[in-house]
């Protein structure tokens, strides 16, 4: 087990993002920079030894995620593994047709490379194909009967994630493949490698090192024996042709040796860290109000935790929870890299809203969780207070709608948020629910893209109606939406 689960006295729980180099890939590392430097393509002895070294990493790869040396090849990231993946088997597998079927919930590296495969299409490009996305339900899982029925007799690659990276649901990847028969299935296993056993069925895999410890810069692209596969990059003679350039030997090594050794820790740790994981899952709801814990809870990985609150700044929270010791991730659309929602949480229906990630290191303390359940609640409520919140206690708010009149026959209570960002048109709705009688009509004025996705969350959370979307012109908004809710409670 390792102790450097606190970098720089900050608690570190975002290995999603990316994982602390593990001593065993430092200690690799020193060692390849000393014996691997050499050209592994040449014939003299230094050549020759960094060659040794590469093929014995491939070996130690394959043996973890299962498959066969010479099937292995080196990327320089995982992103780029993905890229080349799905172009090269699209390519190679061109005379089935051009159709591509993937996830809603795939990783960016996905979800471009499809972007840019449709708009590929004749007279735009020379090659390129239509592009299907399988929808996921409310715990981000698609059904391998949905899978199933996105494939057409011209699809030449599906795509589909082995665990989501935003929320750690483990996807039906066995069933998905049977689903698929002869149509090659590419598996992002970024997240999973190492962690669990990789699954069945895939024909093209791809992960990242530095996921699971090893260095920056060394991805892994897997292409079964028999699957077709053109690069979509000009011929090189290394890595079996599939990916042009030298490669990084020492950096190669060094993943190697992490990826064998996190597996090894992983046997022992993940009891531990699913029981620390349902331990958040179970508190956060206790501790904070309006928080809506999301991913599936029986089948996801052991170490991701993600959750959202209501009527809270993404951004500032996770800023907060750094002041306070804490490095976690958002998959929120009120962050500083995006003003748009999530686009996994967003397939799957769920709040966008005060997201926070957390995915725990092996050795994580389970002090240093105990101390994040006891701070989070806090930091919540700060982050509440100035946003002008103040919801009436229950008792309270029932004294309000009864001194309400009901409304005329086709009156609606209008609330103008236009202009105003997550999760502000949402609070607004929140405040002025308790002025409707039950079975009157709000009509919320946005034209901020996230409230399409935390006005029907809320919704769902707060035990009210959902009554749908109609243009804001109708309400005498001049741009965005308006979005009904029904008092039902």
């Amino acid at each position: 087990m390792r102790s450097g689960v606190s970098l720089n006295v900050t608690v570190y729980f975002d290995v999603a993002s990316t994982a602390p180099l593990h001593p065993v890939a430092r200690q690799a590392l020193t060692a390849a920079l000393d014996e691997g430097w050499a050209d592994p393509a040449r014939l003299y002895r230094s050549g020759r030894q960094a060659r040794m070294l590469l093929d014995a990493a491939r070996e130690t790869v394959a043996g973890v995620l299962g498959t066969r040396a010479d099937e292995i090849a080196f990327t320089t990231s995982g992103t780029q593994a993905v890229h080349l993946g799905m172009l090269g088997a699209l390519a190679g597998n061109r005379r089935r047709g051009g159709h591509l079927v993937h996830s809603a919930v795939e990783h960016s590296s996905v979800l471009h490379t499809a972007e840019r495969w449709a708009h590929l299409q004749p007279p735009a490009g020379a090659a390129g194909g239509p592009v299907s996305v399988v929808p996921v339900d409310r715990f981000g899982r698609v059904s391998p009967e949905g899978f199933a029925a996105a494939l057409r007799p011209d699809t030449a690659l599906a795509v589909l994630q082995s665990a989501n990276h935003e929320v750690g649901t483990v996807q039906p990847v066995a069933e998905a493949a049977e689903a698929c028969g002869d149509v090659p299935l590419l598996v992002d296993a970024a997240q999973s490698a190492g962690r669990v056993d990789v699954p069945d069925g895939w024909s093209l895999l791809t992960a990242s090192a530095h996921k699971w410890g090893g260095p920056a810069g060394v991805g892994v692209l897997a292409v079964r024996k028999g699957v077709r596969y053109v690069s979509p990059l000009p011929a090189d003679e290394r890595e079996g042709g599939r990916v042009p350039g030298y490669v990084n030997v020492p950096a190669i090594v060094a993943a190697a040796a992490s990826l064998r050794a996190v597996r090894a820790e992983a046997e022992r740790e993940n009891a531990r860290l699913h029981t620390l994981v349902e331990r958040i899952r179970a508190r956060v709801p206790q501790l904070v109000p309006e928080v809506e814990v999301v991913g599936d809870p029986v089948r996801r990985l052991p170490h991701i935790v993600t959750f959202s609150c209501l009527y809270v700044d993404g951004e500032v929270l996770l800023t907060e929870l750094d002041r306070a010791g804490f490095a976690v991730s958002s998959g929120s659309s009120c962050t500083s890299s995006t003003l748009t929602p999530s686009h996994v949480l967003a397939a799957m229906g769920v709040l966008t809203e005060g997201n926070v990630r957390v995915s725990l290191p092996f050795g994580a303390a389970e002090a240093d969780v105990e101390r994040f359940l006891a701070v989070l609640p806090g930091l919540v409520a700060g982050v509440r207070a100035p946003l002008g919140l103040d919801l009436p206690a229950p008792a309270e708010a029932a004294e309000a709608a009864e001194a309400v009149q009901p409304e005329a026959s086709g009156q609606v209570t209008l609330i103008n948020a236009l202009g105003k960002r997550c999760p502000l048109p949402v609070i607004e709705l929140a405040k002025r629910i308790g002025e409707v009688p039950v079975g009157g009509t709000v009509a919320v004025l946005a034209d901020d893209e996230a409230a399409r996705l935390d006005i029907p969350a809320w919704c769902e959370m707060r035990g009210q109606e959902y009554a749908g979307e109609a243009p804001a012109a109708d309400y005498g908004g001049d741009r965005g939406s308006a979005y009904l809710v029904r008092r039902t409670t």
